[in-house]
Protein backbone atom coordinates (compact mmCIF):
# COMPACT_ATOMS: atom_id res chain seq x y z
CA UNK A 1 0.00 0.00 0.00
CA UNK A 2 1.35 3.14 -0.90
CA UNK A 3 0.53 6.95 0.05
CA UNK A 4 -0.14 8.71 -2.86
CA UNK A 5 -1.07 12.14 -1.71
CA UNK A 6 -0.65 14.24 1.30
CA UNK A 7 -2.85 16.89 2.15
CA UNK A 8 -2.00 19.95 4.83
CA UNK A 9 -4.44 22.02 6.57
CA UNK A 10 -2.17 24.31 9.39
CA UNK A 11 -3.52 25.17 12.21
CA UNK A 12 -2.02 28.16 14.72
CA UNK A 13 -2.78 26.33 17.67
CA UNK A 14 -0.54 25.50 20.88
CA UNK A 15 -0.31 22.08 20.32
CA UNK A 16 -2.59 21.19 17.65
CA UNK A 17 -0.39 22.18 14.21
CA UNK A 18 -2.35 20.88 11.09
CA UNK A 19 -4.83 18.38 10.11
CA UNK A 20 -3.52 15.83 7.16
CA UNK A 21 -5.85 13.62 4.66
CA UNK A 22 -3.94 11.17 2.57
CA UNK A 23 -4.57 8.99 0.00
CA UNK A 24 -4.06 5.53 -0.08
CA UNK A 25 -2.78 3.88 -3.58
CA UNK A 26 -5.20 6.52 -5.24
CA UNK A 27 -8.52 5.20 -4.22
CA UNK A 28 -8.95 5.09 -0.44
CA UNK A 29 -8.77 8.82 1.76
CA UNK A 30 -8.36 8.76 5.17
CA UNK A 31 -9.23 12.27 6.89
CA UNK A 32 -8.42 13.88 9.96
CA UNK A 33 -4.77 12.79 11.03
CA UNK A 34 -3.94 15.31 13.29
CA UNK A 35 -0.19 17.13 13.61
CA UNK A 36 0.74 17.67 17.28
CA UNK A 37 3.30 18.93 19.14
CA UNK A 38 4.16 16.61 22.67
CA UNK A 39 6.86 16.09 24.87
CA UNK A 40 8.69 14.79 22.65
CA UNK A 41 8.25 16.59 19.28
CA UNK A 42 6.03 16.49 16.49
CA UNK A 43 3.72 13.40 15.63
CA UNK A 44 1.32 12.02 14.13
CA UNK A 45 -1.98 11.13 15.79
CA UNK A 46 -4.84 9.04 13.94
CA UNK A 47 -8.41 9.91 13.76
CA UNK A 48 -9.88 8.99 16.55
CA UNK A 49 -14.01 9.77 17.75
CA UNK A 50 -14.85 10.41 21.78
CA UNK A 51 -16.71 7.22 23.71
CA UNK A 52 -19.76 8.02 25.85
CA UNK A 53 -16.96 7.29 28.95
CA UNK A 54 -14.99 11.03 27.50
CA UNK A 55 -11.53 8.20 26.18
CA UNK A 56 -11.05 8.48 22.94
CA UNK A 57 -10.28 5.56 20.25
CA UNK A 58 -8.77 5.77 17.12
CA UNK A 59 -10.93 4.63 14.03
CA UNK A 60 -8.32 3.80 11.71
CA UNK A 61 -4.51 3.11 12.41
CA UNK A 62 -1.98 1.07 10.72
CA UNK A 63 -1.26 -2.60 12.01
CA UNK A 64 2.20 -2.99 11.00
CA UNK A 65 4.73 -0.87 12.33
CA UNK A 66 6.72 -0.08 9.59
CA UNK A 67 3.31 1.46 7.81
CA UNK A 68 3.02 3.50 10.76
CA UNK A 69 6.89 4.92 10.68
CA UNK A 70 6.53 5.11 6.76
CA UNK A 71 3.08 7.48 7.34
CA UNK A 72 4.80 9.35 10.38
CA UNK A 73 7.41 10.51 8.00
CA UNK A 74 5.42 11.05 4.59
CA UNK A 75 2.89 13.21 6.55
CA UNK A 76 5.69 15.21 8.84
CA UNK A 77 7.77 15.72 5.69
CA UNK A 78 4.56 17.11 3.82
CA UNK A 79 3.72 18.85 6.69
CA UNK A 80 7.50 20.78 6.44
CA UNK A 81 6.82 21.79 3.05
CA UNK A 82 4.25 23.05 4.27
CA UNK A 83 5.31 25.29 6.00
CA UNK A 84 7.99 26.29 3.95
CA UNK A 85 5.54 27.88 1.12
CA UNK A 86 3.40 29.45 3.44
CA UNK A 87 4.32 32.65 4.02
CA UNK A 88 4.76 34.03 7.69
CA UNK A 89 2.30 36.68 9.16
CA UNK A 90 3.42 39.05 11.80
CA UNK A 91 1.24 40.06 14.99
Amino acid sequence: MNITEVRIFLKEEEKLKAYAAITLDGVFVVHNLRIVKGEKGLMVCMPSRKKNDGTFKDIAHPIANEFRSELEKVVLEAYEKKLAETPKTEA
